[in-house]
């Protein structure tokens, strides 16, 4: 059946400013990390970008090596830009990355402007595009010159491979640097990518918002629901078929039931507020406007539904940040976020 989709797409939809750019984001943005591989059914990845599209989230992020195998999450993309989303190019961002492990060799990871083009190359193929809305350096090359690989997502959009690019998961010094050699190339960096959620807050301490506000760098946060803990999911204890019950990038082993408990706390101030947890995390992290985008994944339709609709309250008053905080630190949330690798 053919897609068509909603004429109220934009009716309840926020979007903001992405930095000082002229590019505006949805406050939601749907990512094909996890699910969009081969061990998800086609249909299922259909539903969940048609249902992300039908609720006014614009943007699509990507990355060379998402999967599983790799490069399957751009395929899968690119075949539902064909079948569902044709002649919608120009309502869509569309934006992948490279800098991780993509292809066996010296030249199939981190930042070489050899490595960075020609991912960029062939992610453009996979999903049979002309050119990405950003194109992401995914992580810092601590090898590289940082010339080289900002030189090359200078490249990149000169080239016409990409309209803007931004960086991923560098921390608030090595933004400036990165932020600083973009504007002397005259290729503005836009965006950045960190972790960021109630549990995890490196960028706080970091000062990276900080440094993003004064340079005017634009951010999308990414797993802002701590890979689903921040969800019911949880609340009952590890359930089977999920993240953390599969190793996906989720240590069943630091799921305590003192993390349990800290997640059962906040879903009572979430239920309080008339949200779900995955909405009450999604509103903290967009809390006062200093994150542009939260960046959802999902496993089915129903949850991109749920998580859009977090924009209807973003408002927190100081008593539930106050017990929000109560229950974000201690031993147990800081292990988690060590092993899970989310700085």
């Amino acid at each position: 059946m053919a897609y068509h989709p909603s004429d109220t797409r934009y009716d309840a939809a926020v979007y903001r400013r992405c930095g000082r750019s002229g590019l505006k984001l949805p406050a939601i943005s749907f990512g094909l990390w996890h699910n969009f591989g081969y061990d998800t059914p086609h249909q299922t990845k259909r539903a969940m970008c048609q249902a992300a599209f039908d609720a006014g989230i614009t943007h699509f992020d990507l990355a060379n090596n998402y999967g599983p195998p790799y490069g399957s999450a751009e395929e899968a993309f690119g075949d539902i830009l064909k079948c569902d989303f044709q002649g919608f190019r120009d309502e869509l961002i569309i934006s992948s990355k490279a800098g991780y492990d993509m292809w066996p060799g010296p030249y199939g990871e981190w930042g070489s402007r050899k490595y960075l083009i020609a991912s960029c190359d062939q992610s453009l193929k996979r999903m049979g595009l002309d050119y990405v809305d950003i194109f992401y350096s995914h992580r810092f090359d601590p090898d590289t010159p940082l010339e080289e690989t900002m030189g090359a997502l200078d490249h990149i959009v000169r080239s016409g491979r990409a309209l803007y690019v931004g960086i991923s998961s560098y921390n608030s010094q090595r933004t400036r640097e990165a932020v600083a050699i973009l504007n002397d190339l005259g290729t503005p960096c836009v965006i950045h990518q960190p972790s960021y959620n109630i549990f995890n807050r490196w960028v706080e301490e970091d000062g990276l918002l900080d440094t993003l506000e004064e340079e005017g760098v634009g951010s999308i946060a990414f797993t802002p629901l701590a890979q689903g803990l921040l969800t019911k999911k949880y609340l009952g204890g590890v359930p089977d078929g999920s993240r953390a019950s599969q190793g996906k990038s989720l240590d069943q082993g630091l799921i305590t039931d003192g993390m349990i408990d800290k997640v059962r706390g906040l879903n009572e101030i979430a239920e309080a507020r008339g949200q779900s947890l995955a909405q009450m995390a999604l509103a903290w992290v967009l809390r006062g406007g200093r994150v542009t985008t939260a960046l959802i994944g999902a496993s089915k339709p129903e949850q991109v539904v749920e998580c859009a609709a977090a924009v209807e309250n973003l408002a927190f008053t100081d008593a539930e940040l106050a017990q929000i905080d109560a229950l974000s630190g201690g031993e147990d949330v800081n292990l988690w976020a060590k092993s899970a690798e989310l700085e």
